[in-house]
């Protein structure tokens, strides 16, 4: 039913109907499956990031390779003062996102959406924003479902993987996919999804993946957490009004162009960036 974000916009102005329904209606078409099937599986992914965004700020985990760790904690409780910049729910959703990636580093059940290493993006900000606003579980899982749609635009026509896009393709598309799922659960039009996913994605263009000592803790935690409130910030631009000067689509593409292009030291190898720094040779040397 859709390959593209012009098909899905297509198919929304044709069936009269949000993002998430063309979704879940190509869903059951191409995996011969039901509307009561999809929406279990979405509950059951929804349990499992409710606990991997709450686990660590409620109990002391270990990482393989201890270089993160206390960070979802400390961001929580800085939360929970008035003395933050961003805000209570930026940083609440920050926290969150802090505290997947350390469950994700110590070997705890997470969602890879879509990739392991940002797997924080998407539960921090679909689950802070529907506490923040007071949307409905189901609103949180038509939210997954268009978040999904975007992930597979994305997967069909560039790349989600680190190793073969950089950062950009897996921090920026969990941001491109959160935004996009922000604006449906929060009444945008299906236009407006797509503008903030463009938006986020065009935010971080570029990114790269230095991973220190090759793990997936630093600087990953943190572009979690910077990548939750980009996808806050980019749905928030669209839902004003303010469109994408550059359509979804052909943002997508730009991304993948540059990910070609990028030298094989930056796209996970551990072998430029910050990995390669005197500290991070030295985590790398600890480790090993």
């Amino acid at each position: 039913m859709y390959n593209s974000g012009n098909d899905i916009l297509k198919a929304c102005d044709i069936l009269n109907k949000p993002i998430w329904e063309i979704v879940l209606l190509d869903e059951i078409e191409n995996q011969h499956t039901s509307e009561s099937d999809i929406f279990n599986r979405m509950e059951e992914t929804l349990r499992i990031m409710e606990n991997s965004i709450s686990y660590p700020i409620d109990n002391k985990v270990e990482t393989l390779g201890g270089i993160i760790g206390g960070e979802g904690k400390a961001m929580m409780a800085y939360a929970d003062s008035d003395r933050t910049l961003s805000g209570r729910w930026t940083t609440k959703a920050m926290a969150r996102a802090f505290a997947c990636s350390e469950y994700n580093a110590s070997m705890g059940k997470i969602c890879a959406a879509p990739t392991a290493g940002s797997c924080g993006i998407i539960p921090a900000a679909i689950i802070t924003i529907a506490e923040k606003n007071g949307l409905s579980r189901q609103a949180m899982m038509r939210g997954l479902i268009t978040s999904a749609g975007v992930g597979k635009i994305i997967s069909t026509n560039a790349t989600v993987s680190g190793a073969e896009g950089g950062c950009q393709a897996e921090c920026g598309s969990a941001a491109a996919m959160a935004a996009a799922a922000l604006v449906e659960m929060n009444g945008g039009s299906p236009l407006q999804s797509l503008d903030a996913a463009a938006i986020a994605l065009k935010n971080i263009m570029g990114l790269i993946c230095d991973p220190v000592a090759g793990l997936v803790e630093s600087p990953c935690s943190k572009r979690n957490a910077s990548g939750v409130a980009n996808a806050m910030i980019s749905a928030d631009i669209a839902m004003s009004g303010i469109v994408s000067v550059i359509p979804f689509d052909e943002v997508v593409e730009a991304m993948y162009n540059v990910g070609k292009g990028m030298h094989e030291n930056f796209k996970e190898t551990a072998k430029g960036g910050i990995s390669i720094t005197d500290t991070g040779l030295a985590y790398s040397r600890k480790i090993k």
